[in-house]
Protein backbone atom coordinates (compact mmCIF):
# COMPACT_ATOMS: atom_id res chain seq x y z
CA UNK A 1 0.00 0.00 0.00
CA UNK A 2 1.70 3.62 -0.99
CA UNK A 3 0.17 6.14 1.44
CA UNK A 4 0.26 9.60 0.36
CA UNK A 5 0.16 12.17 3.10
CA UNK A 6 -1.48 15.62 2.34
CA UNK A 7 -0.58 18.44 4.03
CA UNK A 8 -3.28 21.09 3.49
CA UNK A 9 -1.52 24.71 3.66
CA UNK A 10 -3.50 26.67 1.63
CA UNK A 11 -7.14 25.58 1.73
CA UNK A 12 -9.14 23.06 3.99
CA UNK A 13 -9.27 19.33 3.45
CA UNK A 14 -12.77 19.22 2.92
CA UNK A 15 -12.41 21.25 -0.45
CA UNK A 16 -9.18 19.36 -1.44
CA UNK A 17 -11.65 15.95 -2.01
CA UNK A 18 -13.47 17.10 -4.75
CA UNK A 19 -10.21 17.88 -7.04
CA UNK A 20 -8.50 14.69 -6.18
CA UNK A 21 -11.71 12.54 -6.76
CA UNK A 22 -12.17 14.05 -9.80
CA UNK A 23 -8.72 12.83 -10.85
CA UNK A 24 -9.42 9.62 -9.12
CA UNK A 25 -12.76 9.10 -11.37
CA UNK A 26 -11.16 10.48 -14.14
CA UNK A 27 -8.41 7.86 -13.96
CA UNK A 28 -10.97 4.92 -13.07
CA UNK A 29 -10.51 4.59 -9.39
CA UNK A 30 -13.15 3.44 -7.19
CA UNK A 31 -13.34 5.79 -4.28
CA UNK A 32 -13.74 4.93 -0.19
CA UNK A 33 -14.14 8.59 2.10
CA UNK A 34 -13.48 8.15 5.40
CA UNK A 35 -14.90 11.26 7.55
CA UNK A 36 -14.93 11.33 11.59
CA UNK A 37 -18.47 11.15 11.66
CA UNK A 38 -22.49 12.43 10.15
CA UNK A 39 -21.90 15.89 9.91
CA UNK A 40 -18.85 15.69 8.05
CA UNK A 41 -20.44 13.47 5.65
CA UNK A 42 -23.21 15.77 5.37
CA UNK A 43 -21.19 18.75 4.47
CA UNK A 44 -18.69 16.41 1.90
CA UNK A 45 -22.22 15.09 0.59
CA UNK A 46 -23.56 19.03 -0.23
CA UNK A 47 -20.11 19.68 -1.30
CA UNK A 48 -19.31 16.97 -3.84
CA UNK A 49 -22.64 17.88 -5.61
CA UNK A 50 -22.36 21.15 -5.74
CA UNK A 51 -18.69 21.65 -6.31
CA UNK A 52 -18.08 22.59 -9.95
CA UNK A 53 -21.07 23.83 -12.61
CA UNK A 54 -19.06 21.53 -15.26
CA UNK A 55 -18.17 19.17 -12.66
CA UNK A 56 -20.24 15.40 -12.02
CA UNK A 57 -19.38 13.37 -8.89
CA UNK A 58 -21.41 10.30 -8.50
CA UNK A 59 -21.29 9.59 -4.86
CA UNK A 60 -23.38 8.24 -1.92
CA UNK A 61 -23.51 8.14 1.53
CA UNK A 62 -22.52 4.75 3.40
CA UNK A 63 -25.94 3.44 5.07
CA UNK A 64 -28.32 5.78 3.48
CA UNK A 65 -29.74 4.03 0.77
CA UNK A 66 -29.50 0.30 -0.33
CA UNK A 67 -26.68 1.73 -3.08
CA UNK A 68 -23.50 1.74 -1.03
CA UNK A 69 -22.33 -1.16 -3.66
CA UNK A 70 -22.61 0.68 -6.65
CA UNK A 71 -21.26 3.71 -5.80
CA UNK A 72 -18.15 4.89 -7.50
CA UNK A 73 -17.26 7.60 -4.70
CA UNK A 74 -18.73 6.09 -1.04
CA UNK A 75 -18.12 8.26 1.77
CA UNK A 76 -17.93 6.90 5.26
CA UNK A 77 -17.22 6.90 8.64
CA UNK A 78 -15.19 3.60 8.25
CA UNK A 79 -12.55 1.71 6.56
CA UNK A 80 -15.23 -0.83 4.58
CA UNK A 81 -14.90 -0.56 1.25
CA UNK A 82 -17.61 -2.25 0.11
CA UNK A 83 -17.93 0.00 -2.92
CA UNK A 84 -14.67 -2.06 -3.99
CA UNK A 85 -12.72 0.90 -3.49
CA UNK A 86 -9.07 0.46 -4.13
CA UNK A 87 -8.16 3.78 -3.61
CA UNK A 88 -9.06 5.38 0.09
CA UNK A 89 -8.60 8.90 1.14
CA UNK A 90 -8.43 9.90 5.27
CA UNK A 91 -10.01 12.76 6.55
CA UNK A 92 -10.33 11.60 10.12
CA UNK A 93 -6.48 11.18 10.66
CA UNK A 94 -6.81 7.45 10.80
CA UNK A 95 -5.00 4.69 8.36
CA UNK A 96 -6.66 1.29 7.86
CA UNK A 97 -3.82 -0.71 8.74
CA UNK A 98 -5.84 -4.31 9.49
CA UNK A 99 -8.85 -2.82 8.19
CA UNK A 100 -9.18 -2.83 5.04
CA UNK A 101 -6.56 -3.12 1.77
CA UNK A 102 -6.39 -0.33 -0.49
CA UNK A 103 -3.86 -0.30 -3.30
CA UNK A 104 -3.41 4.16 -2.32
CA UNK A 105 -4.54 5.87 0.85
CA UNK A 106 -4.46 9.90 0.99
CA UNK A 107 -4.45 11.36 4.20
CA UNK A 108 -5.26 15.12 4.14
CA UNK A 109 -4.54 17.03 7.21
CA UNK A 110 -5.02 20.58 7.81
CA UNK A 111 -1.21 22.59 8.22
CA UNK A 112 -3.01 25.32 10.19
CA UNK A 113 -4.22 22.56 12.94
CA UNK A 114 -1.46 21.80 15.58
CA UNK A 115 -3.49 18.62 16.70
CA UNK A 116 -3.77 16.96 12.49
CA UNK A 117 -0.61 18.24 12.30
CA UNK A 118 1.05 16.16 15.12
CA UNK A 119 -1.44 13.11 14.50
CA UNK A 120 -0.40 13.00 11.03
CA UNK A 121 3.31 13.31 11.62
CA UNK A 122 2.87 10.02 14.52
CA UNK A 123 1.33 8.23 11.35
CA UNK A 124 4.61 9.34 9.27
CA UNK A 125 6.41 7.74 11.73
CA UNK A 126 4.45 4.87 12.26
CA UNK A 127 4.22 4.40 8.24
CA UNK A 128 7.96 4.39 8.26
CA UNK A 129 8.43 1.56 10.29
CA UNK A 130 6.23 -0.48 7.68
CA UNK A 131 7.66 -2.88 5.40
CA UNK A 132 4.58 -3.63 3.61
CA UNK A 133 3.60 0.54 3.08
CA UNK A 134 5.28 3.27 1.07
CA UNK A 135 4.60 7.20 1.55
CA UNK A 136 4.69 10.37 -0.01
CA UNK A 137 4.65 13.17 1.43
CA UNK A 138 2.63 16.35 -0.70
CA UNK A 139 2.51 19.92 0.56
CA UNK A 140 -0.25 22.23 -1.55
CA UNK A 141 1.95 25.43 -2.02
CA UNK A 142 0.86 28.69 -4.23
CA UNK A 143 0.31 26.89 -7.71
CA UNK A 144 -0.23 23.69 -6.59
CA UNK A 145 1.36 20.78 -4.88
CA UNK A 146 4.93 19.93 -4.32
CA UNK A 147 6.07 16.00 -3.87
CA UNK A 148 8.80 15.03 -1.51
CA UNK A 149 9.32 10.98 -0.64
Amino acid sequence: MDVGFYHCTRSSPETVVPQLAEKAMAANYRLLVRVAGPEEAGRLDELLWNYRADSFLPHGVAGVGDEDARQPLLISTDFSPVNDATLAISMSQGLPFGEAKFDRVLLLFDGSDEEETRRARGHWRAVAEREDVSRTYWQQMERGWSKSA
